[in-house]
C-alpha cells in the first residue's frame, strides 16, 4: 500500500486541499483509495461526504484523537485491507507519539507552507521535529515541500519561502496558487482532475510535479541530489538565520 502523508504542524497550511485532490487522483486511476484524517475539524471526510455518488469510490477514516486522549488504533479509523492507495490528512499541531506513528507507517511525506513569516517559522520549526522527534532521519519515507496559497510569485514573502526551502536542501515540488478553482473542487467533493479540464488546466500543472514525485521522481530545481534530503537542521547556519531572534 502506498501511503502519503500531507502535513504541517501549522493550521491554514492547505493540507485537506493537497489531501483531497491526491485522493481523488488516484481514484480516478482506479486505484483502490482511502483517506484517514486525523484532523478533529474532520474536514477531509466532510469532503467525502459531499462527493457525487457517480464518482470513483474512496473511503474515508476518521482517525481523529477522542476527547482526553490520543487514539492511534480505532474501529473508525479502519482502512479495507486492499487500500492501494492511503492519504493521511494530518491534524495541525501533530507531535510526539502520534508524530512518529504518522512517519513510520508512510512511503512519502509532503509539507505544504504558505508564504508567510509565520508559516515560514513554524514551518522550520516542524521540520526539526519531524527529524528530531518524529524519526524521519531514520525513516524510509521520501520528503518534500510544497509552496500553497501563493497569491504573488513576485512578493517579498514568496522569495523568502525559497530561500527557506532551499536553504533545507528538501525538494521543493511546486508552487500552488490561492485559486478559487480548489475552493470550488473541496464544496463539489472533487478533485481539479476531476473537473472541467478547461477551467482547471492551471491547476492541473500545478499539481503535476507532485504526481511525478510520488512516481519516483522529482524537479531537480536547486541541483539538490535524493541523498542530501537528510540533513542535520540544528547545525545549519541558513536554517537558524529563519528563526525568531535565532533562539531554539
Amino acid at each position: 500500500m502506498l501511503t502519503i502523508l500531507v502535513i504541517n504542524s501549522k493550521g491554514g497550511s492547505g493540507k485537506t486541499t493537497l489531501a483531497t485532490n491526491l485522493a481523488s487522483y488516484y481514484a480516478g486511476k482506479k486505484y483502490r483509495t482511502a483517506i484517514m484524517d486525523y484532523d478533529p475539524q474532520g474536514s477531509s471526510l466532510h469532503w467525502l461526504k459531499t462527493r457525487p455518488a457517480d464518482r470513483d469510490s474512496i473511503h474515508g477514516a476518521n482517525a481523529a484523537p477522542a476527547k482526553g486522549g490520543v487514539t492511534l488504533h480505532s474501529k473508525t479509523s479502519w482502512i479495507p485491507t486492499d487500500t492501494e492507495v492511503l492519504v493521511i490528512d494530518a491534524s495541525a499541531g501533530a507531535g510526539g507519539l502520534l508524530l512518529k506513528e504518522l512517519v513510520r507507517r508512510s512511503n512519502y511525506i509532503l509539507i505544504p507552507v504558505a508564504p508567510s513569516p509565520i508559516d515560514i517559522h513554524a514551518t522550520a520549526d516542524f521540520i526539526k521535529d519531524l527529524y528530531l522527534i518524529g524519526g524521519a532521519l531514520t525513516a524510509k519515507a521520501k520528503i518534500a515541500v510544497a509552496a500553497n496559497r501563493v497569491r504573488n510569485r513576485n512578493a517579498t514573502a514568496y522569495a523568502t519561502l525559497e530561500r527557506f526551502l532551499n536553504s533545507l536542501k528538501l525538494p521543493f515540488l511546486t508552487s500552488i496558487s490561492d485559486s478559487e478553482i480548489y475552493l470550488q473542487a473541496v464544496e463539489q467533493g472533487l478533485g481539479v482532475f476531476e473537473m472541467d479540464e478547461f477551467s482547471t488546466s492551471t491547476e492541473r500543472r500545478e499539481l503535476m510535479p507532485i504526481l511525478r514525485w510520488l512516481e519516483g521522481s522529482f524537479p531537480n530545481r536547486y541541483g539538490v541530489r535524493a541523498e542530501d534530503k537528510l540533513i542535520n537542521l540544528e547545525s545549519s547556519k541558513k536554517y537558524a538565520a529563519y528563526r525568531v531572534g535565532g533562539g531554539s
